[in-house]
């Protein structure tokens, strides 16, 4: 009889707070070490995947492992496979000793089939995804201002917007990446911050359901991101190059060397870009549209002994682009740039207490500098920006598995000091003339075209706000309950408190396959610190039309956290070995709705609040397993989000839609009706590959502009057909956007060698629009086909 040791071990090293570890020893029925032995742990579901072989003494260990579940296979010749279910959630070590029995003498496979393929997530208490690097490494996808936001848009619940930005289940954007236990809740979109890069990604787990109480300040979305590692390696180092290249004179290159011990290990990652179409375009002549940029990133692991771990991240970059230009302000001469630098560093540290408890910390800062430079001929207005925003935490986390409970406590403190350089000046005599029914009093003074002068604010301060949270999730049979409190205590510019109930629950009928859903959630969601002093300054207040003015008093209303009531119910289900759906109906409503102003089609965003909405949506997803080398995925994307006025915040400067949409509640312009993606993928021979991505979505809301206006006006009459103006509301014309990528992988031995692949993007050459006019984003234009070839070889 197999015999199995499954136990929690003090004197197990741990990678990262947000993942698990597992070790454990090989042996015969002798009780001798058994070496070589090959180990292999994997998530068909996620698509994560890790092996190796025992060493010597019959001992194996996996580290920086996402919380999830998972099957560990045992192979060896001349003894039968073992396989074993094991689901693993906490940083708690997990040590595991096995005991192999000579082929023949009867299975060691002691889980079911369904188990091992499994299609659903029977612990899942609200939505949760997660995909592996080797799922999402093989996408087509843009290479130019790109990030992770190009990942997360394969997942129900998104929406498309322009430059990467995505709308999460209704909302602006209010997401936070957590990288590594660092959380990073700045826009990360290319016009707004530099972006994460996907290449030294792991894994993405993703929440937009039930979303665990240590997550706070933007959770419209969580995106827990786990880095690579170099520990457990075998390599003093190792590598790989990527050569990219592409149309728009698109040129990028990633080099990364990684290599370790089981006590040390690290991994560093530098890429470069260049693209003459750095960001949508506003027209359809992608006129003075180019950029660069840089971005490097370094981790460090390291096990002192046998109950601490230590891990450093260091990141940063910088970038360098022009601001798309209408053709009236190509023909003006306007060249307006924009730069933005950043720098984050994080240290995390973990201690096994005991079998059953850990200690985790983290110390990290982040930093980021945006400008925008103006040029002579701009039109109709010229600004100037210089923005620093830094953000400085500290972390603590208690866990510890009692029984049937996983407890996790935790506080987090948090200071972001602010300061904010911005002038304007109007500079074309039309845009706001005295004569016309839009004329705004308030801006005359800094119409420089009727003697007036340069619009100047200046401003500086320091937040914070600290927290403190608990949660439980409890395993009883089929059921699992996940019961998580937070409370928050925010001061800035407002002051607020906020406890937060998260509660879920989830039940398994084993005989259908089926996982039955619940979840409620109070969340807190703070105002976007990028632009915040002045949009909530009175100065901003008296630029905005006497609508919006009178509605808050003739002055400005300082912005607040948003509170929000987020209400789900979910289902998965298992449809045959190969194919698994999950599905989810939400609703949410909320005070003081955060969302944002774009600044005239720039990269200058203006925190605003809406005083109420609500959001209705429905989404779910179908997984298809590998099968005779093919697999992929169909997702789909339905909500309906309404905001009540008044405004507060922003800076609206010629937005002629403002006074109208102040008047009652409305369809806010990141609503989407449908939003459907698909994606195919097959290998064959485990050299060839492709992968098909189909995207439909049925357009956001536009700005209610004339139509007889447009047609008249030069820089968007020829958009007109891309928008449809006659409905209520109006609304971008739907796209179907098909991308394409065929590779080919070269392998030497067991190792791979380089790769090659090809992709094209927008492959129909589909003319369609992200937004039109809109009062929150401006207009831009989807990307038109582009052929792209990346080459890599490692090393």
């Amino acid at each position: 009889m197999v015999r199995t040791l499954l136990s929690f071990a003090f004197c197990l090293p741990i990678v990262a707070q947000t993942t698990a570890t597992l070790s454990g020893d090989i042996t015969d029925q002798t009780g001798a070490a058994m070496p070589g032995v090959a180990v292999r742990l994997s998530n068909v579901l996620t698509g994560y995947s890790a092996q190796l072989e025992t060493t010597a003494d019959g001992r194996f260990q996996f580290a920086n492992i996402p919380f999830q579940s998972y099957v560990l296979r045992l192979e060896k010749t001349g003894f039968d496979v073992s396989e074993r279910a094991l689901s693993l959630r906490s940083n708690i070590p997990v040590r595991l000793d096995v005991t192999m029995k000579i082929s023949g003498q009867g299975t060691a496979i002691d889980v079911t089939a369904s188990e091992i393929r499994a299609t659903i997530d029977t612990e899942a208490t609200g939505t949760r995804t997660e995909l592996d690097a080797s799922s999402f490494d093989r996408l087509p996808q843009q290479a130019s201002g790109r990030g992770i936001e190009s990942v997360l848009l394969s997942f129900p619940g998104f929406a498309a917007n322009a430059n990467g930005a995505i709308h999460p289940r209704g909302a602006h954007n209010q997401m936070t990446f957590v990288i590594d236990g660092m959380p990073i809740s700045d826009q990360l979109t290319g016009a707004f911050a530099n972006a994460v890069d996907p290449t030294i990604v792991q894994t993405i787990e993703l929440f937009t359901g039930d979303v665990p109480a240590e997550y706070g300040n933007k959770v419209s979305g969580v995106a827990n991101i786990t880095t690579r590692t170099g520990v457990g390696s075998g390599r003093k180092a190792g590598g790989s190059t990527q050569l990219y290249a592409a149309g728009f004179d698109t040129l990028s290159q990633v080099t990364q060397v990684m290599g370790g011990t089981e006590k040390f290990g690290y991994l560093l990652s530098a890429n470069t870009l260049e693209s003459h179409r750095y960001l949508d375009s506003v027209s359809l002549d992608n006129l003075h549209n180019g950029g660069n940029s840089e971005r490097a990133f370094a981790r460090f692991d390291y096990q002192p002994n046998s109950q601490d771990q230590l891990r450093l991240n260091l990141i940063g970059g910088r970038s360098s682009f022009e601001l798309a230009n209408l053709r009236s302000q190509h023909e003006s001469g306007q060249r307006q740039r924009q730069g933005m630098r950043d720098f984050s560093a994080s240290l995390g540290w973990v201690r096994t207490i005991d079998a059953r408890s850990t200690f985790d910390a983290t110390a990290s800062y982040r930093t980021s500098i945006a400008q925008l430079f103006p040029s002579e001929g701009d039109t109709p207005v010229t600004a100037s920006q210089a923005r620093h925003l830094s953000t400085i935490t500290l972390s603590a986390r208690y866990n510890r598995l009692a029984g049937a409970h996983t407890l996790r406590f935790g506080a987090d403190v948090q200071r972001f000091p602010v300061s904010e350089n911005f002038s304007f000046g109007v500079t074309h005599p039309d845009f706001n003339d005295p004569m016309s029914d839009e004329y705004l009093e308030g801006l005359l003074p800094f119409d420089l075209t009727r003697r007036g002068r340069l619009f100047q604010f200046t401003g500086k301060r320091t937040g914070a706000m600290d927290t403190w949270f608990f949660q439980d999730r409890v395993r009883y049979g089929r059921l699992t309950l996940s019961l998580g409190m937070r409370f928050d205590n925010y001061r800035f510019l407002a002051r607020g408190t906020q406890w937060q109930p998260r509660l879920g629950v989830a039940y398994h009928l084993k005989e259908t396959g089926t996982v039955f859903r619940a979840s409620y959630n109070r969340t807190y969601q703070t105002p976007p610190n990028e632009n915040l002093l002045l949009s909530s300054s009175r100065e901003a207040g008296l630029l905005a039309p006497d609508a919006v003015r009178e509605a808050f008093g003739g002055g400005a209303i300082v912005i607040t956290p948003e509170r929000q009531d987020f209400f789900e119910l979910g289902l998965q289900q298992t449809i045959t070995r190969f194919v698994g759906f999950s599905g989810s109906f939400y609703h949410k409503r909320s005070n003081d709705l955060q969302d944002n102003d774009n600044f005239l089609n720039t990269g200058i965003i203006f925190p605003i609040t809406l005083s109420q909405s609500r959001v209705n949506g429905a989404e779910g997803r179908f997984n298809f397993l590998p099968s005779r080398g093919v697999s992929g995925s169909l997702s789909f994307t339905h909500y309906r989000a309404i905001v009540t006025p008044p405004f507060t915040g922003g800076l609206f400067l010629g937005s002629s839609a403002l006074e109208s949409l102040s008047a009652g509640p409305f369809i806010i312009d990141h609503d989407q009706t449908l939003g459907i993606h698909g994606i195919l993928n097959y290998a064959w021979k485990k050299k060839w590959w492709s992968t098909l991505s189909v995207r439909y979505d049925s357009g956001l809301v536009s700005n209610p502009s004339d139509p007889a206006d447009v047609a008249t006006d030069p820089d968007y009459a020829d958009l007109l057909p891309y928008v449809n103006l006659s409905t209520d509301p109006t609304r971008v014309r739907p796209r179907t956007i098909t991308d394409v990528s065929v590779g080919y992988d070269r392998y030497r031995g067991d190792k791979k060698a380089w790769d090659l692949s090809f992709q094209l993007v927008n492959a129909f050459n589909t003319t369609a629009l992200y937004n039109f006019q809109s009062v929150f984003v401006g207009t831009r234009v989807v990307q038109p086909r582009t052929a792209g070839a990346k080459l890599r070889f490692y090393w």
